[in-house]
C-alpha cells in the first residue's frame, strides 16, 4: 500500500466514523424523538443535554469525543503498521503525521456534515477535542480548561467553545515555534488554524445572538423553555 493510498483509505474511514450521529441516535433510541425537531435543532451534546437532561448530554459528549479520538489514533496504526513505518519516509519526513492529521480533519468533517443526515450535523467541538487530545494533548487540555472556566462564569456554551478554539490555536502555534510551517510541522500548524476557525464560523448564528444579547444560557432539560423551531435557532 502506497502512502497516498493509505492516506485516502484512512480519510474515508475516518469520515464515515465521524458521520455516526450519536446525538440523533441517542434521542431516537431513548426517547423516540428526532432531536433535530427539538431545542436548537442541533444533533450535538449540548442540545441533547438541553432536551433530555445532563446525563444524556454527557453520554453523547463522551461518544462524540471518542469518535474523534479513536480514528486519528487507530486508523493510521492500521494502515501504517509499525513494521512498515521505516519505509514511510518521503524526502526525509515521515508520512504518518500527515495521515493522522488527515484522519482527524475528516473525522471532524464527518460530524459536521454526516452523510447519513443529509450532510447537516453538529458544530464539531466534542469530536475535535477527541482528535486534538491525540494530536496535541497539552494545548487540548489547556483549551478544555479554558472552556470549563468560561462556561463556569458565563453558562454560555457557544462563548466557551469559541474561547477554547482560540486557546487551542494560540498554544499549539506557540508550541510549534519558531517555524510552525516547516516541512514536518505544517500539517498540524494548518490544522491548528483551520479547524478552530471552521468551528468558530459554524457558531456564526450564535455570535449574532451574542451581539444582540439573545444567546441563551445553558439549562439542562429545558426543552419547554427553549424549544424554538430549528429554522430560527441554530444553537449547538
Amino acid at each position: 500500500m502506497t502512502p497516498v493510498t493509505a492516506g485516502m483509505l484512512a480519510a474515508v474511514l475516518a469520515y464515515l466514523i465521524g458521520s455516526i450521529p450519536f446525538g440523533y441516535l441517542t434521542a431516537r433510541l431513548v426517547r423516540g424523538i428526532d432531536i433535530r425537531q427539538h431545542g436548537s435543532g442541533n444533533i450535538g451534546a449540548t442540545n441533547v443535554g438541553r432536551v433530555m437532561g445532563n446525563r444524556w448530554g454527557l453520554f453523547v459528549l463522551v461518544l462524540d469525543l471518542f469518535k474523534g479520538l479513536l480514528p486519528v489514533w487507530l486508523l493510521p496504526m492500521w494502515v501504517i503498521p509499525t513494521w512498515l513505518s521505516t519505509t514511510w519516509i518521503v524526502n526525509g519526513v515521515s508520512v504518518r503525521p500527515h495521515v493522522e492529521v488527515a484522519a482527524g480533519v475528516m473525522t471532524i468533517m464527518g460530524h459536521m456534515a454526516p452523510c447519513w443526515l443529509g450532510f447537516r450535523g453538529g458544530k464539531g467541538v466534542a469530536t475535535a477535542l477527541g482528535v486534538v487530545l491525540y494530536l496535541a494533548p497539552v494545548p487540548s487540555l489547556i483549551a478544555a480548561g479554558a472552556f470549563a472556566i468560561t462556561f463556569g462564569v458565563s453558562r454560555i456554551v457557544s462563548v466557551s467553545s469559541i474561547v477554547a478554539c482560540l486557546a487551542f490555536a494560540t498554544v499549539e502555534l506557540i508550541q510549534l515555534r519558531p517555524d510552525p510551517f516547516a516541512e514536518s510541522k505544517w500539517p498540524l500548524a494548518t490544522f491548528s488554524i483551520a479547524i478552530p476557525m471552521l468551528i468558530i464560523v459554524r457558531h456564526r448564528s450564535n455570535i449574532g445572538r451574542l451581539l444582540r444579547g439573545e444567546e441563551p444560557r445553558y439549562r439542562s432539560g429545558a426543552e419547554s423553555q427553549e424549544a424554538t423551531p430549528p429554522a430560527t435557532q441554530d444553537g449547538r
